[in-house]
This record gives structure tokens, C-alpha cells and sequence, in this order.
């Protein structure tokens, strides 16, 4: 080939360099070239459309979904962090899907404050959740409340004094935060002891009559029904789960829990 054709050969070879625009000929005319990222840009933009654009998450039966949105907050935040906030937001999930079904079981408990729906009444219990270590959350007696629930003589709602309890003494063991970063560190005993807790409760829950016999709340199959146990299915991946992030506490720290043998008959609560 003649050596006046070798410039074009050179030209064309760098075309990948410059952005390409269709002429109404539909002809391609080279334009002024992109400038192209620094390495440490690049990596960064390509970071976050990964962490951005993660895979949907799974399903909920209730048709919601596991997936949350990407932030840059998430950058402060260690794996660990993340871990604890994804199991938070699974037990409030599994905690609020219990209110639901005892106030459906128990109907009778949140019309006595008026209410017209099992969501309604649970609604209400976990509107201050995210309101922090100085929320109403944190005020809450909740070794009184859960004592309360299953008092013989007590008029108001069980369902609501059992569950509000419940969920404050969880929340305890995550110092009523719902978000986590760096300079957090969470208490491997208090998670443990907040699963053993959730024991005592669902012993009680599942035991606990009035004088004529009557039980003070339904919960699992009565005598005659078909069998159903997914109120302990559910309070069962509670304590799991709490269970399992008391571990990855444990390890990430120096810590050792303390296992303590505690006899959930005797409904004594475990600090927190």
C-alpha cells in the first residue's frame, strides 16, 4: 500500500476516542473528543452504579420487598453496621407482622380503645420507632408493661401494653437506633439477653388464664382447631436472629457473653 495512505489508517484507529454523532446522511462525523475520567473517578462512579443498582432483594409474602435504596451515608458505615441494621429491620418487620395477627386472633383488644382495624392498633405501636435514644420508645417500662399484659385484673389492651413492651426492651439492645455507623459498637449480652427475654414473653404469652380458665390472649391452635403454630414459627426467627447478631458482636469484639441458664417459667426478665 502507498505510504499516502497510512495517516487515514491512523486516524480511523483512533476514533474509539471520540464520540460518534449520526448525520441526517447517517454518516459518522467525528466530533470534539470526551475527556475520559481519572482512574480514582472512575472506580468511584462505578462503585456507587454497583451499590446503586443491586439486585431487587426477595419478596416478602406481603409482596414488599428486602431491597433499600443505596446512600452515600452507607460509605460510613463498616459491614458489621450494615448486618445490624438489616437484622433490626427484619425483627421490626417480624414484630409488627405479630401485633397484627394476635390483634386479629384477639379482636376484642383493640376495639377497647376504639380502633377499627388489627393494622390500626399495630400501627400505632410502632409509630415512635425511629425516634432515637430520646424517642417515647425509650421511656417505656418495658419489664413493667410486659408483667402488666397479664395482670387478671387489668382493663386496657394486652395485646398493645405485650407488644409495646416487647418491642421497647428489643429496641433497648440497639440503643434505640436505627442507623449505624463506624463509631457504633452494640452489646453482644444485650442482644443475648433480649433473645432470652422474647422466651420468657412467648412462655407467658402461650400459658398465661385468667381464673375461670380462659386464656388471657389466643395465640396458637385452641383444642378442636386445626393445628397452627406460626405465632412460635415467627417469635422463633426473633430470637434467631437476635441470637445470631449477639454472635457477630461477640466476635467483632473482646467481649464473651455470658449464657446464663435462666428458667423462662419463672417470667424474670434479663437486664438490658
Amino acid at each position: 500500500m502507498s505510504r499516502s495512505a497510512k495517516p487515514a489508517r491512523k486516524t480511523l484507529s483512533m476514533q474509539w476516542l471520540y464520540r460518534p454523532v449520526c448525520s441526517r446522511h447517517d454518516k459518522i462525523n467525528i466530533v470534539n473528543p470526551v475527556p475520559l475520567p481519572t482512574s480514582r473517578t472512575a472506580v468511584l462512579l462505578l462503585a456507587i452504579a454497583l451499590l446503586g443498582g443491586c439486585a431487587g432483594g426477595i419478596q416478602r409474602p406481603d409482596g414488599s420487598r428486602t431491597q433499600r435504596e443505596y446512600r452515600l451515608a452507607n460509605l460510613a458505615k463498616s459491614d458489621v453496621d450494615m448486618i445490624s441494621e438489616l437484622t433490626q429491620r427484619e425483627v421490626l418487620a417480624g414484630l409488627r407482622l405479630l401485633a397484627e395477627k394476635l390483634y386479629r386472633r384477639n379482636p376484642q383488644e383493640y376495639r377497647k380503645a376504639g380502633l377499627a382495624s388489627p393494622e390500626a392498633a399495630a400501627a400505632r405501636i410502632f409509630a415512635a420507632v425511629d425516634k432515637g435514644p430520646q424517642g417515647p420508645l425509650a421511656f417505656v417500662n418495658w419489664r413493667e408493661g410486659l408483667q402488666q399484659a397479664f395482670q387478671e385484673g387489668f382493663a386496657g389492651d394486652r395485646v398493645h401494653v405485650f407488644m409495646l413492651s416487647l418491642t421497647a426492651m428489643i429496641m433497648a439492645a440497639y440503643d434505640y437506633k436505627t442507623e449505624f455507623y463506624l463509631t457504633d459498637s452494640l452489646d453482644a449480652q444485650k442482644l443475648y439477653n433480649s433473645a432470652r427475654n422474647i422466651e420468657v414473653a412467648v412462655w407467658k404469652l402461650s400459658n398465661a388464664r385468667l381464673a375461670n380458665g380462659q386464656r388471657m390472649l389466643l395465640t396458637n391452635s385452641m383444642e378442636g382447631e386445626v393445628q397452627n403454630l406460626s405465632f412460635e414459627r415467627e417469635f422463633g426467627k426473633l430470637i434467631a436472629r437476635q441470637d445470631l447478631l449477639a454472635l457477630i458482636m461477640e466476635d467483632r469484639g473482646s467481649r464473651t457473653i455470658n449464657r446464663i441458664m435462666h428458667n423462662v417459667a419463672s417470667f424474670v426478665f434479663l437486664p438490658i
